[in-house]
């Protein structure tokens, strides 16, 4: 038997997955990672941290599979991505810790290009709009910030990467300093036409172009893993951020397709081809995970907060002691009893992108229970993906991209029935839930498979996709649409906050 073990770096774990030659899972480990929050609206991870979980769940793996490394045909890689990673080049040694996605401390900087009248040129060349979520104006912080970061710097001393590069740099012994396109483009730095670092962008923000790795095609050789991290050299195959990664798993290779992963935040894709349609519905396009050179591109909506709401509630408002009891707590009332939640903990993402909007309760009654909010907390995330829907949908249209026939669904939120029930009611299309949710790291290692040759093409890993479940719609489109007005009018409420 052939085996692929994918790395799935992600914002509050780290895991580690083999897989069979059939895209079946052998075993897995999973090690939660901390997350430090200096002060409102920063979030921050520890590097080192990141790379110890990740190689620990990476033995644990293999040990629960009861194999070697010998066993291991190649590794896929998948990682939370726009986190932000600066270390030095000679010590391996982190100048700062990371600085995670949701982090907003670059909103300034963000500021000053738009004033500067950068947006348009940003979004033609990236698929990007200026956002403090993209790694670029993190990496600028950095450099300004961190005391004596732009000599060293200038010096071609530092090494900057998104948690992929990091851990290839780790994995290699520093061999290799290197990213994936769809990683890289998510930096707001490079050009998705020519699959290249932007020389423009990089002098827009000061940034000198020896911090940057280089960019490969998502199914690659990447590098070798150290012998001594599990046992034998084993070649790193496939690299893909986290939801380009998740697409590739979900089998959503050709236009139209499209899948939404239901995490710490929600991140729907839908692949459009070759095809670079500039979002004009509040929307950015990104390079699709690419298994050779040619470009392929994906609009795509992020969600800033998704099932963090239910952690929220956990830990917030200590309704609930466990994530698991959301779904009954929801369900023991029939429905939110017109209580709306906009979970704008961080701001507001796609197709609003209001980052000064802060989360709302409204509706509240005499009547209202923390039952209400549950399933209103609940019911938060299929609103916010039904409006990324309505919005890809609409620039679909325009681009002459087929429209959505029905949504792929993965991620830890995915299996409650509820929300998947309700997600289908608000978007009219069925909701369909593979046999295999951790399609992030499937993702990976297909990509991985592909580059070794156990795959032979994306059509063969078409064949590998199953569905364990559908949701059909089951409320009149007059009925979803009134909903959606309610929660559209409660969002306005949140961005006047």
């Amino acid at each position: 038997m052939t085996y692929l073990l994918a790395l799935d770096q992600g914002t509050s774990s780290s895991r580690s997955i083999v897989f069979d030659e059939h895209g079946r899972i052998v075993a897995q480990a999973q090690r939660e990672l901390p997350q430090h929050y200096p002060q409102p609206g920063w979030v921050e991870h520890e590097p080192a941290q990141i790379w110890q979980t990740q190689l620990d769940t990476a033995r644990e793996a293999l040990q629960r599979a009861g194999i070697g490394a010998d066993a291991i045909r190649s590794i896929g890689i998948t990682n939370q991505r726009e986190t932000t990673v600066v270390w030095n080049r000679r010590s391996g040694q982190p100048i700062h810790r990371a600085i995670v996605w949701q982090d907003r401390r670059a909103e300034p900087e963000c500021a000053r290009l738009r004033q500067a009248g950068w947006e348009p040129k940003i979004q033609a060349r990236t698929g990007l709009r200026i956002d403090a979520y993209f790694s670029g104006t993190k990496l600028k912080w950095l450099l300004d910030q961190v005391p004596g970061a732009r000599e060293q710097a200038a010096r071609g001393e530092l090494a900057f990467g998104t948690v992929d590069s990091w851990l290839i740099w780790q994995l290699t012994g520093g061999a290799r300093h290197v990213t994936d396109v769809s990683n890289a483009s998510r930096t707001m730095l490079f050009d998705v036409h020519r699959n290249a670092w932007d020389d423009e962008l990089l002098t827009a923000l000061d940034i000198p172009r020896a911090l940057m790795p280089e960019v490969l095609p998502s199914s690659a050789q990447f590098g070798d893993l150290r012998a001594d991290l599990l046992g034998r050299a084993v070649p790193i195959g496939g690299v893909a951020g986290d939801q380009q990664a998740a697409t590739f798993g979900q089998a959503c290779f050709t236009p139209g397709m499209a899948k939404n992963t239901y995490g710490t935040g929600c991140f729907m894709l839908m692949h459009t081809g070759t095809v670079f349609q500039t979002s004009q519905n509040g929307l950015v396009t990104t390079s699709a995970a690419q298994p050779t050179a040619q470009p392929e591109f994906a609009l795509e909506g992020s969600v800033f907060v998704g099932g963090a709401v239910v952690q929220w509630l956990r830990d917030g408002l200590k309704a609930i002691k466990g994530s698991a009891e959301v779904q009954a707590l929801a369900e023991s009332v029939p429905d939110a009893g017109g209580v709306m939640l906009v979970p704008a903990f961080t701001g507001l993402g796609a197709p609003y992108w209001q980052p000064d909007a802060r989360g709302t309760i409204t509706g509240l009654t005499r009547g209202s229970t923390v039952a209400h909010i549950a399933r209103a907390a609940l019911e938060s995330i299929a609103f916010q993906s039904a409006a990324l829907l309505q919005a890809m949908a609409r620039d679909a249209a325009a681009a002459g991209v087929p429209a959505v026939r029905e949504l792929r669904v993965d991620g830890g939120a995915c299996v409650n029935d509820l929300l998947m029930q309700f997600q289908a009611d608000l978007l009219g299309v069925p909701v369909v839930r593979p046999a295999v949710v951790e399609t992030t790291a499937l993702g990976a290692a297909y990509l991985a498979g592909l580059s070794c040759g156990v795959f032979g093409s994306t059509a063969e890993l078409s064949e590998l996709w199953r569905a364990e479940k559908r949701f059909e719609p089951a409320l009149a489109p007059a009925l979803a649409q009134e909903r959606m007005q309610h929660w559209e009018h409660a969002v306005r409420q949140a961005t006047l906050a």
